[in-house]
């Protein structure tokens, strides 16, 4: 059954930046530029003009003031939120969710498809990690008891789950008791280039600030080798880790992606000490000729090759992480196998297997069948 002729919305759960599931929000407005958008909060300017140009349908939490800036503190109103809007003129649902975004309710008989970057982290296996040490944390455990039985009933809404990676295909068959295909996220690859020459003399972190990504790790244990770390990014717990900061550490903030990719391109190695669902942040270095050293636990295990493009250490510790940065300074790695890598990961390959993929559902719909077999992408 063709796409032509069916109206399509795109659910994302808020648009405030240009991150990695801001990149799957952009692939998927290219393949269906017809469709209309609808998310919880927005902030004008924050993603690019393809996005903004597409109608935006915004929740009743962004009216709120300051909730487009303090939009965590209203989690507990995310699903009623994500249910009022009113999808009842559409064929295609099309949700892209780490959140709640799956959670809409479609038409009687319209297909829903959900890319899952992944299960809420704060609500299933990382709740420790976000809530342990609040002092409100045994009201949070009440509410959170509440968001994991709602996580779980929305998750019936959803026709046909796609995900990011083998590691979160397995978390939503945990969580969900459902399948799901694996289609990997969308790099541009072409936007990054390797440079000739040496490298500098630096490691390099791209991260959001946020408390699972542990850079505290990466500042601790260069700090101890005496190596030279720039970091890229900003967020929640910056200033806890600039207290953390030495004469080794280097603070850029957010940049341009020219300076970005001079970086990226520049680095001994990126390092990635946290546990990513996929983690488009080693894809982009490899794309850039840079290797990667990264915790060997997630999604980088589907995207960074061993001894090729880089090299795994086994527990979030610094004794760990040192070992790595040790034995990756008496290797050599080849830019040109880190490109080849990337390539494996770019932006047409995601929009192609979307678009089959959804078209072979819609068939499968119309015909009152079975969906038929669909095979995950291959892994490393």
């Amino acid at each position: 059954m063709p796409i032509n002729g069916k109206k399509v919305a795109i659910v994302h759960d808020w648009m405030n930046g240009f991150r990695g599931g801001e990149q799957v929000l952009d692939a998927l407005v290219e393949v269906f530029p017809d469709a209309e958008i609808f998310t919880l909060f927005y902030t004008p300017g924050a993603l690019n003009r393809r996005i903004e140009s597409r109608p935006i349908h915004v929740s009743f939490l962004n009216k709120i003031p300051g909730a487009r800036r303090y939009y965590r503190y209203f989690l507990p109103f995310f699903p009623l939120a994500i249910e009022r809007f009113d999808l009842s003129a559409f064929d295609l649902v099309i949700s892209s969710s780490h959140c709640v975004a799956k959670g809409v309710i479609p038409a009687p008989g319209a297909l829903h498809i959900c890319y899952c970057h992944t299960p809420m982290r704060y609500a299933w296996d990382r709740y420790r990690d976000y809530f342990g040490k609040s002092k409100l944390e045994p009201l949070i455990s009440i509410f959170m008891h509440y968001l994991r039985m709602w996580d779980v009933v929305s998750s019936q809404r959803v026709d046909h789950f796609i995900t990011n990676s083998n590691y979160i295909r397995s978390r939503i068959d945990r969580f969900y008791r459902r399948e799901a295909t694996v289609i990997y996220p969308p790099l541009e690859t072409s936007r990054f280039r390797p440079t000739a020459g040496d490298r500098g003399n630096y490691y390099l972190v791209v991260s959001a600030f946020a408390p699972y990504k542990r850079i505290d790790l990466a500042i601790r244990t260069c700090e101890k080798l005496n190596r030279k770390l720039f970091i890229i990014g900003t967020g929640q717990d910056e200033k806890s880790l600039k207290a953390l900061a030495g004469d080794h550490t280097v603070f850029l903030g957010r940049l341009p992606h020219e300076e970005l990719n001079d970086l990226l391109a520049g680095a001994k190695a990126l390092l990635f000490p946290g546990e990513e669902d996929f983690g488009i942040a080693p894809v982009e270095a490899m794309a850039a000729g840079t290797p990667v050293i990264a915790y060997g636990k997630g999604g980088c295990l589907e995207t960074v090759i061993p001894n090729a493009t880089g090299l795994f250490f086994t527990e979030q510790s610094v004794e760990s992480l040192e070992n790595a940065i040790l034995e990756f300074e008496g290797k050599k790695f080849s830019r040109e196998a880190c490109v080849a890598q990337a390539q494996r990961f770019g932006r047409e390959r995601f929009q192609r297997e979307v678009l089959q993929t959804i078209e072979r559902l819609m068939t499968s719909a119309a015909a009152d069948t079975p969906p038929p077999s669909l095979s995950p992408s291959p892994a490393n």
